[in-house]
């Protein structure tokens, strides 16, 4: 127990020396492995030489493993999840491959070997051109436009719509409207000729007659010279009415 407890330790710090920040430990609850022992995830991409250091890769593999108690004798607990790029396809595909080969390497050390692998099956199918296809797939997924699935409209609809549209609104105002307002009967509209004879007319026609004899009184001036001489007049015309008939 304690040969294989100390192999496990140096591959463990061999990992850390070679891999360096692609390499750390990770809680059991979140590699996926139905285990309490210390868990680890190891970022794998494909090998491509033409990529720039500071490039981010299109396609990463976060490879999770725990080592069991008698491991390197016993193949070691594996998993497999895509960072980045991957299909679920590929990745179960990928899980098969690196435990067989695990079982073909007992007795050794053999984690370094399973990466190199799947670093190797990564270029082979996730490729810088593969990995610009997916980009590309991807890009158009999200610039995909989504058309609505429903009833097209039509003028009949619209004018079927529009006429259930005016009977609510028009019952939802009849709601508002007090109830005397609903029951109080309509008053029924005079034509000309029965308002004037009701004698609703000729009450209009006195008040106006009124109206207009007062604004004449308004705008007559009686001046007192003005009635003097009406007096001569009269007085004159007597006269001689008079002078005529003693001739």
């Amino acid at each position: 127990m304690t040969e294989y407890k100390e192999e496990q330790e140096m591959e463990i710090e061999a990992l850390e020396s070679i891999l360096a920040h692609d390499f750390k430990e990770i809680h059991s609850s979140e590699s996926g492995l139905n285990t309490s022992n210390p868990c680890f995830q190891i970022t794998v991409t494909p090998q491509d030489d033409d990529l720039e250091e500071s490039s981010i890769p299109p396609v990463q593999l976060g490879l999770v493993f725990s080592h069991t108690e008698n491991y390197p004798d016993e193949v070691p607990l594996l998993d497999v999840k895509s960072i980045r790029g991957i299909h679920v396809s590929d990745l179960t595909i990928l899980k098969e491959k690196l435990e067989q080969e695990a079982a073909e390497n007992l007795g050794m050390a053999m984690m370094y070997t399973l990466v190199s692998s799947a670093k190797d099956w990564l270029s082979e199918h996730y490729g810088q051109d593969d990995g610009d296809d997916y980009a590309e797939e991807e890009t158009a997924k999200e610039d995909e436009v989504i058309i609505p699935h429903g009833e097209p409209v039509t003028l009949e609809t619209f004018v079927a719509w529009r006429e259930r549209y005016e009977a609510e609104l028009a019952l939802e105002r009849a709601k508002l409207m007090p109830e005397s307002a609903l029951t109080a009967p309509k008053e029924k509209k005079l034509t000309g000729r029965q308002w004037f004879e009701s004698g609703k007319a000729r009450g209009t026609v006195v008040a106006a007659d009124q109206e207009s004899e007062e604004e004449d009184d308004e705008d007559i001036d009686f001046q007192d010279d003005d009635f003097e001489d009406h007096e001569e007049d009269m007085l004159e015309h007597y006269l001689a009415e008079k002078s005529d008939a003693r001739a």
